[in-house]
């Protein structure tokens, strides 16, 4: 990861890395950027490619997803060199280290030479149960597919109160 490569935090250091790594990297960013440059942290995950549009990066501030060395951040709060930014985003948490700053858009490629990623690996598309599929034509689910549905989601009320399938 130092060669500026984007890690997926599985380097056996754990689900984030280690606080070691994470210094090391800070010390690499500061060196390699001037210090004292800053741009909005709705702008930055837009630029680094952790969002698909700057309004969407927007909302995620504003809805409380964005953390920004563990505060939570408006949008047009400002990031620099070393700082870390954690986003919610699509179910998975994304924790990155700012190692360049940049205000454009960028190609995929250098993106990741903006940043170090310590975020903890995607679960495995494995783990993730689909959901029911009902066959086209066989009309709404009756109350008893219903819950043979919940049941199998792991929907049902395990204390036998409302909603849980009486034997």
């Amino acid at each position: 990861m130092a060669s500026g490569t984007r890690g997926n935090g599985n380097d056996g250091t754990g689900a984030g890395g280690s606080d070691a790594a994470v210094a090391d990297a800070k010390a690499a960013a500061q060196a390699a950027a001037p210090t004292g440059e800053t741009v909005r942290v709705d702008s930055w995950i837009w630029s680094v490619r952790l969002v698909k549009t700057r309004s969407m990066g927007a909302t995620a501030c504003r809805g409380g997803h964005v953390r920004v060395n563990g505060e939570r951040v408006k949008p047009a709060h400002t990031v620099r060199v070393g700082d870390e930014v954690r986003l919610r985003h699509d179910g998975r948490e994304r924790v990155v280290v700012v190692k360049r700053v940049i205000r454009k858009r960028v190609g995929a490629a250098v993106a990741a030479e903006c940043l170090v990623d310590n975020s903890p690996p995607p679960p495995p598309r494995e783990a993730v149960a689909p959901a029911g599929v009902r066959d086209r034509g066989t009309g709404r689910p009756t109350k008893r597919d219903r819950r043979e549905l919940e049941r199998l989601r792991g929907l049902g009320a395990p204390d036998g109160g409302p909603g849980a399938p009486t034997s």
